[in-house]
């Protein structure tokens, strides 16, 4: 069985590791624009604040929630669909990006916080609905939680030009990558290939973490950093270190979509500048 406090420590030392750059930026870059298209520093801490307020809603009253997100994912491949999808996103962050620096990192600090301890006191075989076609596990969700974190976070400090270190707390980010790969699929409507993938990636501590069939012929190897940064669409697929075998891997990871959220737009190509 997960522990579900073990994954919510990775959560708050994931916040603190944003909070400690964010808690010291001027006005300009506090408004600076971050590789997400439209989206500055100020609209990113505002965004992890309303998803954080969305899942405590989820977990307090799952009929409103349902009733506040009916339709916003499906049908999975209708433009229209799409376009609500990233609205209401885009709307909900708008809510409170607007806010003056220092009440909304104190908001985002506050939400985090009263979520953390929710996650904790839960209980075991709670399920929490959510925008996957399944509602999650209490683990399940506070992974979640890491991996969107982790992700905008590098929107951050790519912005601001900081390299950080991965850490062990990346097998959240890039195990989610993995489990969602049908979703990626059916999200687009497209239909999931019937085999497993081998998925080997190496880890900031120089193991390998590794997932499906151990001779399975469809494979992704590379680094355990590149495959996060692809499964969250913050790389673009020809500038990681990933290496497949098959054509169904291939496809896959140019699509790929760690988290339950409308159709990404991923990165431009940056070409071979880049260094994982």
């Amino acid at each position: 069985m997960a522990d579900i406090n073990a994954i919510v420590d990775d959560l708050d030392a994931e916040r603190a590791d944003l909070d400690e750059v964010v808690a010291g930026l001027d006005a300009s870059q506090w408004s600076s624009l971050t590789p997400a298209q439209g989206f500055t520093i100020a609209d990113q801490i505002a965004h992890l604040n309303w998803t954080d307020e969305l899942v405590m809603r989820a977990i307090r009253s799952p009929e409103t929630f349902a009733d506040e997100v009916d339709g916003v994912l499906a049908p999975p491949h209708a433009v229209e669909s799409i376009n609500a999808g990233s609205e209401f996103v885009n709307a909900g962050t708008r809510e409170r990006s607007h806010l003056p620096q220092s009440q909304l990192v104190s908001v985002w600090r506050r939400s985090a916080a009263e979520l953390s301890g929710i996650l904790r006191a839960l209980p075991s075989g709670t399920r929490i609905p959510w925008f996957a076609p399944r509602p999650l596990s209490v683990a399940a969700m506070a992974a979640s939680r890491v991996m969107e974190t982790w992700a905008h976070g590098q929107d951050v400090f790519d912005a601001l030009g900081i390299s950080r270190q991965p850490t062990r707390r990346l097998e959240h980010v890039v195990r989610l990558g993995v489990r969602s790969r049908d979703f990626a699929y059916q999200l687009r409507g497209m239909e999931p290939p019937e085999e497993e993938f081998r998925v080997e990636l190496r880890a900031p501590g120089g193991e390998v973490w590794s997932w499906g069939p151990a001779h399975a012929p469809n494979k992704v190897v590379g680094t355990a950093l590149d495959f996060a940064l692809v499964a969250t669409q913050r790389l673009h697929r020809e500038d990681s270190d990933l290496v497949t075998w098959g054509d169904a891997p291939e496809e896959w990871l140019r699509i790929a979509q760690a988290y339950a959220g409308p159709v990404g737009q991923g990165r431009r190509r940056q070409g071979p500048l880049h260094a994982a």
